[in-house]
């Protein structure tokens, strides 16, 4: 089933649109695999298991503070605010040197609100529970990690996730870190000097028997063939990512609604420059071409869709400058921006056929120790002209405008050694 799946993807997106394949191709190969920049410093979590941790319990507070601006000038989506704080106190138990346990609580807390969804603010729609939580949004947290090989790791509850999938940037926006839930589910983790994988499912939504609300997760795929080592000063690799998310149930009470699922993926190709200098520190270029396509039901005004992404950054010592082009021919995203698809989330309904931009951003982050970190960015998106047409068919003409996001960001992650059982003398940190 999977791999008939993945033939009328490839058939879809390809097939269709053999043109903006040919254009990926010679777009130069450009991105954004370099490993330090705001989103690494700021959201990235580490989930290595130290085997010199057996038998200790530690207190774990991950917290970020946050303020992010986006104004946005475009018919996908109206702009926002989001000032706040997110906290993750846990309990980390090391039983063996191959096992992490994890136990505490996610809180997210808006400045200038009381009350909160009970529900990820991540797609929160109508086939979600209803209700609301009073001061903070909260929820409990569990980790079990598990060292299956030397390579070969297994998370089940609470994941790893956000941008450590890493995925690229118009199939999933960093900012959820600052609004969606914890993913949770089964994930599998797997690293070697040639490739890297990360597969997971995250079940967004569960059902009961009679639940007014349909069951929903989201299943994910990202992997990396390395062509050579990755310290080499010049580092070659092949990224391949795929999301596919699915709405439905057999024992809702839900009426009129339908199976619907929607396939996301990239393909592409990347280079980075390790150059060895003191003030510029690496050069990073790589090309995608998307691919969109639904697979079931009729939620979304197209069928099938690609977009070609190309992206270059420079590293110097605390700071980043990147940029970006993007052009998409009927393509909707899963967990991207709204503005890299091409339909509008806000009032009035709209879509458009086609939709591009350019991007130039800038990120400032400082790491202090691991788990403490500041950063700070800017990006301003020049978006092309669209011809948008409503839900009465009304056809509109929009020019180009231009949008900006702004963000300060603080991470601050002690870890506290409770107690050692057994015989350990390690006292090391997280």
């Amino acid at each position: 089933m999977l791999k008939k799946l993945g033939r009328n993807f490839i058939a879809k997106v390809v097939g269709s649109h053999w043109k903006m394949v040919a254009c990926a191709a010679l777009m130069g190969m450009v991105s954004l695999d370099a490993s330090a920049q705001v989103n690494d410093s700021v959201y990235k979590m580490r989930y290595e298991i130290s085997p010199e941790k057996k038998g200790e319990l530690y207190l774990d507070i991950n917290t970020l503070s946050f303020f992010r601006d986006n104004e946005f000038s475009t018919p996908a989506i109206k702009g926002y605010t989001l000032p706040g704080v997110r906290v993750q106190p846990r309990l980390v138990y090391y039983p063996l040197k191959n096992i992490k346990l994890e136990l505490g609580a996610h809180v997210i807390r808006y400045w200038g609100t009381e009350k909160y969804p009970n529900v990820a603010f991540q797609d929160i729609a109508t086939w979600k529970k209803s209700g609301h939580q009073d001061a903070v949004h909260a929820l409990p947290f569990f980790r079990a990690h598990v060292a299956l090989t030397k390579n070969l790791d297994i998370v089940l509850g609470n994941l790893y996730g956000g941008i450590t999938h890493n995925i690229v940037a118009p199939l999933y926006s960093p900012e959820l870190a600052l609004t969606a839930d914890p993913e949770a589910g089964v994930q599998l983790l797997y690293h070697s000097p040639g490739f890297d994988a990360d597969a997971w499912v995250n079940w967004e939504s569960f059902i009961f028997r009679a639940d007014n609300h349909q069951e929903a997760f989201l299943f994910g795929l990202t992997s990396k063939v390395k062509l050579n080592n990755d310290n080499a000063r010049f580092h070659f690799y092949i990224p391949v990512q795929a999301m596919a998310h699915h709405k439905g149930g057999e024992i809702d009470t839900v009426e009129n609604s339908t199976v619907q699922t929607m396939m996301n993926g990239a393909v592409g190709a990347g280079m980075r420059w390790n150059t060895g200098n003191s003030i510029v520190k690496r050069l990073t270029v790589e090309g995608f071409l998307l691919g969109y396509y639904q697979q079931k039901g009729e939620q979304y005004p197209y069928s099938s869709g690609s977009a070609v992404y190309a992206h270059a950054a420079v590293d110097f010592s605390h700071l980043r400058i990147d940029g970006g082009y993007y052009h998409a021919n009927k393509f909707l995203s899963i967990m991207g921006y709204p503005f890299y698809g091409c339909m509008s989330v806000d009032e009035p309904k709209a879509i458009y056929d086609k939709t591009g931009l350019w991007q130039l951003g800038v990120d400032y982050y400082r790491t202090f120790a691991p788990g403490f970190a500041i950063g700070a960015n800017a990006d301003a998106y020049f978006h092309r002209p669209v011809t948008t047409v409503d839900e009465e068919g009304l056809r509109k003409e929009v020019g180009s405008s231009t949008s900006f996001t702004f963000g300060v960001y603080l991470r601050v992650n002690p870890s506290f050694l409770l107690k050692k059982f057994g015989q350990n003398n390690s006292g090391h940190r997280l």
